[in-house]
């Protein structure tokens, strides 16, 4: 049995694998034992980010707070921001943390650690375009996602003022990337048309005034899924009057414009950055082997290589599987992983044989969301021993279902994970009655 005196097993990242993994641990193991080091004070589950942007889903409604699942999972919760370690102290380094006046919040602080998970997801990649950091939106946080609905609103009331004054007004919203984030976040503004007119903007014309264009480098949006799933959103997205272009390659972005590798130019009013991933900077900085988008390596039982009690999953994690192609960076490898580095702690704290099965990825399929109205997706694997396309009511029942695993996963069975889970269902159902 591991020495528990040493320090407490400490999870770095509230995303939904390190969430997972610390409420798991600390309703095992006790809040002595297990500490969450989280930056933000509200978690909400990544997939529905594109939500939150576009206004259909209330960050307030949605949101838990961490220091209240630390009460309910107990495990202890540390607010602050990780910049360091010191491995022959086996500590990690929690930065100082000013208020909005300036004043000091928290000091620099310690950490001991017996074991630690490293679980701090990914930000932007921008393939040092000039110009994409300074003037696009990304959707990597809660607070990226404000931002968003807070500039969406602003434009939505200048468009108002100017229809209002008998003038042309419309919105010019461009996403660079047909990714799964990209390809939700445009079908989500556009549905979210059907609200405006309840937020007093009487004028505008949301399915003509609001120009959504979705750019996308590849052949095909969604380009690593199958062509039928990629060709059925296409597909919706046109219905939705969504112009979806491929095979553009952005060259620069200013601040009000883009040019892609032909010259052509794209005007904006907003613009969304959905185009790839890298792991934070900061990762490179602690002496770790990373790969070329800055991941952590980790061996095939997720720990640091060169590292045997510290485990990175999630997005900011490189794990490559059999075949020689990394695991995928979504929401169901890190929910997987978070199971699995949950085991290998537990066997070790309670003396047992270590988990001698390397880390195996299953994919599951994919299910993308196009809205309340629907979604589209395919299940594979052991669901249905091939694979499957679904789409339409059912694939949105599916992806909501997804939601509530989370949900689970981070409450157990106990009556507020009752609760949590019976206000997702029905705030949701209540959307695909409406709308069916």
């Amino acid at each position: 049995m591991e020495n528990a005196r040493s320090g407490s097993i400490v999870v770095i990242g509230g995303g939904a694998g390190g969430l997972e993994l610390v409420c798991k641990l600390g309703r095992k193991l006790g809040r002595d034992k297990v500490v969450l080091v989280e930056r933000n004070l509200t978690h909400i589950w990544k997939p529905t980010l594109h939500e939150v942007a576009a206004g259909t889903l209330d960050m307030n409604q949605e949101g838990l707070s961490y220091p209240m699942l630390a009460y309910q999972n107990n495990f202890t919760f540390v607010y602050g921001a990780f910049s360091g370690i010191d491995l022959a102290a086996s500590e990690i380094v929690v930065s100082a943390s000013g208020g909005e006046d300036g004043g000091l919040v928290y000091p620099e602080r310690r950490i001991k650690f017996s074991r630690l998970c490293i679980s701090v997801g990914s930000t932007s990649n921008y393939y040092n375009t000039p110009g994409a950091d300074e003037n696009t939106i990304s959707l990597n946080s809660p607070r990226d996602a404000d931002r968003f609905r807070a500039e969406m609103m602003a434009q939505m009331i200048r468009a108002e003022n100017e229809k209002a004054k008998g003038n042309s007004g419309a919105i010019d919203v461009v996403i660079i990337g047909g990714g799964a984030t990209g390809v939700e976040l445009a079908a989500e503004l556009r549905e979210a048309g059907g609200i405006y007119a309840n937020y007093g903007f009487t004028h505008l014309e949301p399915n003509t005034d609001v120009r959504i264009t979705l750019l996308e480098g590849s052949g095909r949006i969604l380009a690593p899924l199958s062509e039928r799933v990629s060709n059925g959103a296409a597909r919706l997205l046109a219905k939705r009057n969504i112009q979806v272009v491929t095979n553009c390659r952005v060259s620069r972005i200013e601040k009000d414009h883009l040019l892609d590798a032909s010259g052509k130019r794209y005007d904006f009013d907003m613009c969304v950055w959905a185009a790839g991933i890298k792991a934070p900077d900061f990762l490179a900085s602690l002496g770790f082997p990373t790969n070329r988008i800055g991941q952590l390596e980790v061996t095939d039982s997720l720990n640091v290589k060169g590292h045997e009690h510290i485990h990175a999953l999630g997005d900011c994690a490189s794990c490559m599987q059999a075949d020689g192609k990394p695991v995928p960076p979504r929401a169901q490898a890190a929910h997987q992983q978070a199971d699995y580095v949950f085991k290998a702690i537990m066997s070790a704290v309670e003396g047992r044989e270590p988990v001698k099965q390397p880390y195996c990825y299953k994919d599951h399929g994919s299910l993308v969301s196009l809205g309340t109205q629907t979604s589209v997706g395919s299940l594979m694997g052991s669901l249905t021993g091939g694979t499957l396309f679904v789409d339409g009511i059912f694939a949105r029942w599916l992806y909501i279902s997804l939601h509530l695993m989370h949900h689970k996963a981070i409450l157990g069975f106990g009556r507020t994970a009752v609760l949590a889970i019976a206000r997702v269902l029905v705030k949701r159902s209540t959307a695909l009655v409406k709308l069916h």
